[in-house]
This record gives structure tokens, C-alpha cells and sequence, in this order.
């Protein structure tokens, strides 16, 4: 009774043990298959059996094979080789366990999966059981051979079927579910059926290979397996703390082949090396995916007409020049207001504006009075409302334009359906207006300081411009945030591989910037 006392033999059951569990996947998945095709009160019944057949029929193999292994006389010799029965044993057996691996391994790692190929609905008990006990015979192979080169001690092997049977029993359901959500550990366990099979194939060419060096193989391969699902768990963890919004847009977009220029994903990288293939979806398509996903996101600021870019009637100036302006105005609704911008009297239609003049050229009518019949009541919405809110209120404005005031009432903007088309699928300048960026050449643009840092980012290839907790919406903000101070032309701050450069400052705010790409310029440069 020693052996009991023999750290090796537990080493060599434990594994043994967990082997034959993932070696009987397979056949419990089969029987469960099988057991379906029964009358729901009789499925537990069929899996037990089923079960216990399997167990019978390694105990019975395990037997056979034990003592064949015993028969060491020489049967014949080729060359310097002599063949015994045992050697036959060990040849036979250790060339189907790398087969079987082999053919396990393929599957896998090609995603084959595993179904019943007979499509016969088998309604009687015994028919089916029948069909277990055929699967039983064909699956335990694999399990005794592996039993037969793990250890020597024929109590061992049979302590680890009856050990692996029962736990297979007891847990059927939840071992199932445990190796289809960890396929590393069933390819782990697979390629420890290469190494036995190479091991027995050695045998049975007399090249005798000491048991120790498989169990510290296989230990250190478990222990880094261990390893690996903790780490694995671990940055499941870490990943569910991300809104589940964000991660399904980071995902779609990944799929559309979106990714930002100077973090390549490793995989994606050496994929394109492999095999360099055109983009399934072009870049305009990828941005105006990403301007949907991320539009809840953005404040009306970011997307609005701001005001110092607003065009609006003023009440207090002359009739001729009111209508020179709405002449020469490329917008069809304004904002009419008395003085300045803040006090607005409602809302009009450009041509409307211009009918009303026309009819009383001539009359002592004042302006405002004129223009009462044509105007509408402003629709106003706080700077902090989000933008689908905003969306909802334009669908109703009946094709009216939305004023945008801060907490003290003060106009900041104004919003129409264009503004929203535009955070969508970029700019459409109007006849008055030029791109807010403006390619120079490879590498760079001149850009408008009051341009959104969101097209500024699509155009950039970077995500380093817009930052959650930043109150700013427009490229002079950002660089404001940066300078912390007032900048003068031709300052300039590098970031995320981008050179920041101020061209023109008026009215105490930054106009136009130069950007460029400080590897481009680099490559521009001259060799000394």
C-alpha cells in the first residue's frame, strides 16, 4: 500500500482524473443528444444509463488493454527493432491519441462543431440506449489509451473513470456549460493528448520516457491556464465598467473598420500585412456611423450656429438697408429683433420679410408693424438641453429654426435640421460660408477656430481633441484650455503628433489655425 503514499500517483490521478472529465464531453454531449429524443420524463433516466455504460465499458477496456500491456515477448523485429504485444498496444494506441488530438485541435481551432448527423427520431427507450452503449465503446478508446499512458498502477485508471464518471454524473449540465465557454481549456487538454501520444509512441518504440516529465508539463500548463482565466476574468471586469452605449458603438465601429490614426490594434495590423485588402466601407460612411452613434453624447453647443456667426433683421435700421440685407442673405428663416441680438420679437421667413417691405413702400407703416403678420413666435431651449431633446423640438417647430440662450438669457446660438445633418455627415457650407477645414496639402489643414472638434477629430484621424468633462465645443477652446492664456499669432502647441499653429487672431478670438502633422512635416524636410 505504499503507492498511497506516493506524491507522483496523486499528481497522476488529479490529472488523470480532469483528462478523462474532458475527454467525456464529447460523449456526455452525444448522449444528452440522444437522451433529447425521448420522452421528457425518460431523458434523466437514458443519461444515467448512459453514463454508467460508459463507466462499464472503460473498467472492462481498462482491464483488457492493462493485461495486453503485460505481454512483453518479442512477436517479431524490424531492423533493430523487436515488437512485443505490449509494444503493438502502445504503437496502436499512442498513433490514434495523436490522431484524435490532431483531429480535435482542427475542429476546434476551424470552428466545426459538433452535431448528430442522424436525423431518425428514435421513439423507443431501448433503441436509444442501444445507440449509447455503440457511442460508449467508440469514446472510451480515447479515455483508456490515455489512462494507459498516463500512469502504470491499473487502480489508479480505474479510480480515475469511476472518479470522472461520477463527477460527470453529479454535474452533467454544468461541465458542459463550462467547456463551451472556455475552449482554451479543452485545447489545453487536447494538446496534453499530443504529448501522451507522443509518449506512448516512444514506448512503443523502447524509448522509455519518464512519467515525471509529463505530470511537471502538464502542472506548469494548468498553472498558466490558471493564470490566463484569471487574467481573462479579470479584464471582463474591467470591460462591463464601460457603459454598455459606449461599448456597442466602439464595436460597430470597429467592424466598419474604424481606428485611429497612431493606435493600430495589434491584430488588425499584422491581418493587413498578411493580406492588404481595401476598406469594406469607405471613410465618409465610418464617419457618418460614428456622428449617429455619438450624437446623444453632444451638447447643442457643439452642433449649434453660435452666436457671433448668426445672421438677424434689425428692427431700429432703415427699411432700405432691411431689405438690402434680406437681399443679399443666403438664409431662408431669421431672427427679427429690436436693437440687439438678445431682444428678439419673433421669427420670419426671408421671402415673407421681403413681401412685407415691398407692400408698404411708400405707407408710414412702422417696420415692426409691417412684419407682425409674418412673423412667429422664437422657440427657445437652454444651452444644457442634449440634442436628441433638441431633435424633437425641431420636429415639431414645423420647419422653424430654435433659438439657444444660456442661464441668464442671453442668445448663445441658434439650431436648425441642417446643424443636425451636419454633425452627421459633416459640413454643407452655405453661399456665405467656406469649409471650417480646409486641406493644404498632405498632412495639412488650415481650420477655422470655430470649428467642432468632433469633424475635427474625423479629419484627424485622433481622438485626443474632445474630452468628457471639457466645457468647450470649438477648436479655439480647446487651445484656450492649452495656452491658458490669451495666444498671439504664430504660437503654437504639439499634440498627439499634431502641431497646433495660431495664423490670425481678431476680436479677441483665435481665427485660424494652421495644423500639421508633425510626421508629414518631418518627411517634408530636407536631408542635410
Amino acid at each position: 500500500m505504499e503507492w498511497l503514499f506516493d506524491p507522483t500517483i496523486w499528481v497522476g490521478l488529479f490529472t488523470l482524473v480532469l483528462l478523462e472529465i474532458v475527454l467525456g464531453i464529447d460523449n456526455l454531449i452525444f448522449i444528452a443528444i440522444l437522451a433529447d429524443k425521448l420522452p421528457p420524463h425518460q431523458r434523466d433516466k437514458a443519461r444515467l444509463l448512459g453514463l454508467s455504460l460508459a463507466m462499464g465499458m472503460r473498467l472492462g477496456l481498462l482491464t483488457i488493454v492493462s493485461w495486453l500491456v503485460t505481454l512483453t515477448t518479442p512477436l517479431f523485429s524490424l531492423g533493430s527493432f523487436s515488437f512485443s504485444g505490449r509494444d503493438l498496444i502502445l504503437l496502436v494506441g499512442g498513433v490514434f491519441l495523436l490522431f484524435k488530438a490532431t483531429m480535435e485541435l482542427h475542429e476546434r481551432l476551424e470552428g466545426v462543431e459538433h452535431t448528430q448527423s442522424e436525423s431518425k427520431v428514435y421513439a423507443s427507450f431501448a433503441a436509444v440506449v442501444a445507440q449509447i452503449v455503440v457511442l460508449d465503446a467508440v469514446f472510451s478508446l480515447d479515455a483508456v489509451i490515455t489512462a494507459v499512458g498516463m500512469v502504470d498502477e491499473l487502480g489508479v485508471m480505474m479510480a480515475a473513470v469511476i472518479i470522472s464518471i461520477g463527477v460527470m454524473i453529479l454535474a452533467s449540465k454544468p461541465l458542459t456549460r463550462f467547456v463551451n465557454a472556455h475552449p482554451t481549456v479543452v485545447v489545453l487538454c487536447l494538446s496534453f493528448l499530443l504529448m501522451i501520444g507522443l509518449s506512448l509512441v516512444a514506448e512503443g518504440l523502447g524509448f522509455h520516457i519518464p512519467k515525471g516529465y509529463l505530470y511537471a508539463a502538464i502542472g506548469f500548463s494548468i498553472v498558466i491556464e490558471t493564470l490566463n482565466q484569471f487574467a481573462r476574468r479579470n479584464f471582463l471586469k474591467n470591460a462591463a465598467r464601460v457603459p454598455l452605449r459606449e461599448r456597442t458603438a466602439e464595436s460597430v465601429l470597429r467592424l466598419l473598420g474604424s481606428r485611429k490614426r497612431g493606435a493600430p490594434v495589434q491584430a488588425e495590423a499584422e491581418a493587413e500585412q498578411e493580406a492588404p485588402l481595401e476598406p469594406a466601407f469607405a471613410l465618409e460612411e465610418r464617419n457618418m456611423v460614428s456622428g449617429v452613434l455619438t450624437l446623444a453624447d453632444r451638447s447643442i453647443r457643439s452642433i449649434m450656429t453660435p452666436r457671433s456667426e448668426m445672421s438677424w433683421v434689425n428692427l431700429e435700421h432703415a427699411p432700405p438697408a432691411i431689405l438690402a440685407q434680406l437681399r443679399d442673405t443666403p438664409h431662408s428663416l431669421l431672427p427679427v429683433c429690436r436693437g440687439e441680438l438678445d431682444n428678439v420679437t419673433g421669427v420670419a421667413r426671408t421671402k415673407d420679410l421681403i413681401a412685407a417691405l415691398l407692400l408698404r413702400e411708400g405707407g408710414d407703416l412702422p417696420v415692426e408693424a409691417s412684419f407682425a403678420p409674418v412673423m412667429r413666435t422664437p422657440i427657445i431651449l437652454p444651452e444644457t438641453s442634449g440634442v436628441l431633446r433638441a431633435m424633437d423640438t425641431l420636429k415639431r417647430a414645423h420647419g422653424q429654426l430654435v433659438l439657444v440662450s444660456d442661464e441668464y438669457g442671453t442668445v448663445q446660438g441658434l439650431l436648425t435640421p441642417i446643424d443636425i445633418l451636419e454633425a452627421i455627415a459633416g459640413e454643407f457650407p452655405d453661399e456665405d460660408e467656406q469649409p471650417a477645414v480646409r486641406p493644404q496639402g498632405p498632412g495639412l489643414w488650415e481650420v477655422d477656430g470655430a470649428a467642432d472638434l468632433h469633424l475635427l477629430e474625423q479629419v484627424l484621424e485622433t481622438d485626443a481633441l474632445v474630452g468628457e468633462s471639457d466645457d468647450y465645443t470649438s477648436l479655439a477652446g480647446f487651445l484656450l484650455a492649452r495656452f491658458e492664456t490669451f495666444p498671439e499669432p504664430g504660437q503654437a502647441i504639439e499634440l498627439d503628433g499634431l502641431r497646433f499653429e495660431i495664423l490670425a487672431v481678431e476680436e479677441r478670438r483665435i481665427a485660424r489655425v494652421a495644423i500639421r502633422r508633425i510626421e508629414a512635416a518631418a518627411e517634408q524636410e530636407p536631408v542635410a
